[in-house]
């Protein structure tokens, strides 16, 4: 679908600023891939090819007698014996000596009984976020070729849990300031365009709201009901969704004596045609000046929560809790220079965007 000129000049607005565009192009390649995050960093393979017959662990439960073992229980695909199976196609010769079998296989003299040999497609990262990695010494292990970041104090793969919690950190604030702004955009809205006893009402009641300690709501929640991602995500918005009232508020104040209401008032235009059709694009400028603030605050509040233990469940990948392991763990500095700059990045990123996004729309900027 084409776009119209107003929409075509902000496009070609944002293109112009450099720094927006290769931020926008940076972060989707970033996002993008942590989206296959199952794929780039799992325990389990890509694909299986077993006796000619192909399987996808990573989407797909398979019991280990599927492979020829002896439990109906998920196959441990990293187990030698597993493995072994796999390679030689279900030889029983595999629980006497695993590792054997697979080293003649991959050397190519195996003089064992037939097999039809199979094979296993790994991901790049051979670890999920809550993977144990299986490495001698101490945790937290500090970055090799096995874990290009190191491990975390309970020997977790830091690179998978970055990728996963990337994921995790950006579909949350998706989430919570898309559902936020829609809801402070229409408050906003009402209460400029009507005004009177109903922004008076509004207000007062955004007052008392505002004036809640969202943190103890939260952890008492959380104490009720159990630590969850959705739990989070709704408190989060209940608490979130003010920032924006004020703002757009405003400028319907401003623009409903303008000229052009009047007129689709005369006309008998519908108000709800005349506040989202007429007035809300006149207020976007504003609006969309406050999301950077209101997306960066939510990653922040995400990662203070993980940080302080009220946050995502334990076993979620956190990058505030991975800052509370550098915090801890101060003999292990690739942890602080992980979470340092993950969130620089993402959060600079993030801010360059909405950045281009806010001068695309007002039609004073110009870029050369």
């Amino acid at each position: 679908m084409a776009l119209s000129p107003l929409n075509q000049r902000r496009w070609n607005n944002f293109k112009r600023n450099r720094r927006a565009l290769w931020s926008l192009r940076i972060f989707l390649v970033l996002f993008g891939l942590s989206l296959f995050a199952d794929v780039l960093a799992n325990d389990k393979p890509i694909l299986v090819n077993y006796r000619g017959e192909y399987f996808t662990p990573v989407w797909n439960f398979y019991p280990e007698t599927t492979f020829g073992g002896d439990f109906q229980t998920e196959a441990v695909y990293r187990d030698p014996e597993v493995k072994c199976l796999i390679a030689s196609g279900g030889s029983l010769d595999c629980f006497d000596d695993p590792d054997g079998i697979i080293a003649e296989i991959d050397a190519g003299t195996y003089a064992g009984e037939d097999f039809v040999e199979g094979w296993s497609l790994w991901p790049p990262i051979p670890y999920r976020f809550d993977t144990p990695v299986d490495r001698s010494g101490a945790a937290p292990l500090p970055p090799n070729g096995q874990n290009w970041l190191g491990t975390d104090d309970t020997k977790r793969d830091v690179l998978a849990r970055v990728i996963y919690g990337f994921r995790l950190s950006i579909v949350f604030t998706l989430v919570v300031t898309i559902a936020a702004s829609l809801i402070g955009i229409v408050a906003g809205a009402v209460q400029g365009f009507f005004g009177g006893w109903v922004d008076l009402i509004f207000q007062r009641v955004i007052e008392i709201w505002s004036a809640t300690p969202s943190l103890y709501v939260i952890i008492i929640m959380f104490a009720i009901l159990g630590r969850s991602f959705w739990l989070l995500v709704f408190l989060m918005i209940l608490f979130s969704w003010t920032a924006l009232v004020g703002v757009v508020r405003a400028e319907f104040l401003r623009a409903r004596n303008l000229e052009y209401v009047r007129a689709a008032k005369a006309l008998g235009v519908g108000n709800v045609t005349i506040m989202f059709r007429h007035m809300l694009p006149n207020a976007m400028v504003a609006t969309l000046t406050m999301l950077p603030f209101i997306v960066t605050g939510t990653i922040g509040t995400l990662a203070s929560l993980d940080f302080l233990g009220f946050g995502l469940p334990s076993s979620a990948p956190s990058l505030g809790e991975m800052t509370l392991q550098a915090k801890q763990n101060l003999q292990a500095p690739w942890l602080a220079f992980t979470a340092f700059f993950t969130f620089a990045i993402m959060l600079s990123l993030l801010v360059f965007i909405f950045e281009g996004v806010r001068d695309a729309f007002d039609p004073r900027k110009t870029f050369s």
